[in-house]
């Protein structure tokens, strides 16, 4: 597993299923930049204001030619149910098998309340263009966020 994507690397292949059925891929996107941010689980509260925060900002991110998609280890029907209860305007998509998590770093080990426990770490990338990371946040505070990203799009 790579444990350390950083700006400049190629960022890695995926196909998932998504939120209504399909699947979505990085090819999916190409000529446009993608923001993929990745959160630990549907419906909890940091994860609801993070997505409601990237849905709110759609029309700004597609603006600055960059779609967003959200990814976590949900099954596709508790995405869809999120999606549908929050009204979210972003795709999601559903990695159970944890090959994309592990691909760009973000399954591992987390800690909460002296328990250990595996899970995702609330990471972000911005991928250019080109297909390569432009930027990384890790441990990602949910406040602000969505806006910090967008800036980021609007600059590349």
């Amino acid at each position: 597993m790579p444990a350390n994507l950083s700006p400049g690397d190629k960022a890695p292949d995926f196909r998932l299923p998504r939120d209504g059925g399909g699947a979505i891929s990085r090819a999916d996107f190409k000529g446009q930049n993608l923001v993929l941010y990745f959160y630990p689980r549907a419906d909890t509260p940091g994860c609801t204001a993070e997505s409601i925060a990237f849905s709110a900002l759609t029309a700004a991110f597609a603006k600055a030619g960059t779609a967003v998609l959200g990814v976590s280890a949900d099954p596709v029907k508790a995405q869809d149910a999120f999606k549908a209860k929050h009204r979210l305007t972003i795709a999601l998509a559903s990695d159970e098998t944890h090959k994309m998590l592990d691909a760009y770093g973000v399954w591992g080990e987390k800690s909460m309340y002296g328990k250990t426990f595996m899970g995702i770490t609330r990471t972000t990338f911005l991928i250019g263009k080109d297909g390569r990371i432009a930027q990384v946040w890790r441990k990602v505070k949910v406040e602000g966020h969505a806006d910090e990203v967008l800036k980021a799009a609007q600059a590349s």
